[in-house]
């Protein structure tokens, strides 16, 4: 690898800051990091900042939407093109996960492979298979790709990102029990918690590419349309959400859950806006600025399922087995493509959406030499 600065006290490591959907982060080649897995959350750890709640000393954005990682190869089982690891850095912890998806980081992995060469455009759209490492999932992704190069611009727009952008089409191929056991993993779509002497609550524990806990707003005593910084600063809903995620936790196989980054926690209620569910997500302490990929395509999921807590409160079409969800959020919504499948309505055979991503910056992050001494893999 060339290193690029002689300075002693500094490597250089080649990357990419991109953007994709509504969360950014660096892109790096696998081959550009240390092989060695605590090596190479050193330097991760180290590109980022972290820990740090500001980020200060690296590329981190404060925020865990912009404290995210992509790490890609060619792809290395028949099909598949290209290979993402994704990696979400905390900011306070030296700490980084790579367990579950995610589903905005994954809009920027064939534009980043197309900018590295790692893949060669196609035609006026390119189409490539994409393997999620951290939970085997895998995906089709189009992106435009006019003259032979990426195309950024364009008239799609998403809510969460100013302006527009060329448009980027996810097509999910096995989303169901991406870190759980399976789409439901408790075996139902409507369990009763009972916490702290709290009356009975109606929950929903489901994965469809994101494990997630959803609650009916009002069940919490919530209208589910509240402000996110109303949502942040009551602690009496945090509390209780943590409460609820963690004995979620355990009834969804994951164990203890304290220092995971999932189940998000999800309050649903009616549509205010014309779409399907309105929803209030927590990732899961914060509550979201608007919803993410695989979160909303899990919502959508719940609000076809009969018995679930979402679907009581969602307005859908009564019949086919084409479905789109609109998925109201604190700053929009995303709507998703459900195909059920035919045989069993109520389950999910597809699932798609739209996103957008652009490269911001191409160069060299630099570390302190000591995250990654030269004698190290």
């Amino acid at each position: 690898m060339d290193t690029g600065s002689k300075n002693q006290t500094q490597r250089s490591i080649p990357c990419m800051l991109m953007r994709g959907g509504t969360s950014r982060g660096p892109f790096f080649k696998a081959t550009d990091l240390p092989r060695d897995i605590a090596a190479r959350d050193a330097v991760l750890l180290a590109a980022m900042g972290s820990p740090d709640r500001r980020q200060i000393d690296g590329l981190g954005g404060a925020h865990p939407l912009t404290s995210k990682v992509g790490i890609v190869r060619p792809g290395t089982r028949a099909g598949v093109d290209v290979e993402f690891l994704f990696a979400q850095v905390s900011l306070e912890d030296a700490k980084v996960d790579t367990t579950p998806n995610c589903g905005n980081m994954l809009a920027a992995v064939v534009p980043f492979a197309i900018e590295t060469g790692m893949l060669a455009p196609q035609g006026q759209t390119s189409t490539f298979r994409v393997l999620t490492v951290n939970t085997g999932m895998q995906c089709d992704i189009t992106v435009q790709t006019p003259d032979g190069a990426m195309r950024y611009d364009g008239d799609a727009r998403i809510d969460g990102v100013p302006g527009t952008a060329a448009p980027i089409y996810i097509d999910f191929l096995d989303t169901a029990g991406s870190v759980c056991s399976g789409l439901l993993p408790t075996g139902r779509a409507c369990d009763t918690l009972e916490i702290d002497g709290q009356p009975p609550l109606q929950v929903t524990c489901i994965d469809n590419g994101m494990p997630m806990v959803l609650i009916r707003a009002a069940d919490l005593d919530r209208v589910g349309d509240e402000p996110v910084a109303a949502l942040n600063a009551d602690g009496e809903l945090k509390a209780r959400l943590e409460a609820i995620r963690l004995q979620a936790g355990h009834l969804m196989g994951l164990g203890d859950v304290r220092d995971k980054p999932y189940p998000k926690m999800c309050l649903v209620s009616a549509p205010r806006h014309g779409g399907s569910v309105s929803t209030r997500c927590f990732i899961p302490h914060v509550c979201h600025d608007a919803i993410g990929v695989l979160a909303a395509v899990t919502v959508a999921t719940a609000c076809v399922l009969e018995e679930s807590v979402a679907a009581g409160v969602a307005s859908l079409p009564a019949t086919g087995l084409a479905k789109k969800v609109s998925v109201e959020h604190p700053s929009g919504e995303f709507s998703v493509d459900l195909a059920l499948d035919p045989a069993d309505p109520r389950k999910v055979a597809r699932a798609a959406l739209l996103r957008t991503a652009r490269l911001i910056m191409r160069g060299e992050v630099q570390i302190p030499a000591g995250a990654w001494p030269a004698t190290a893999a």
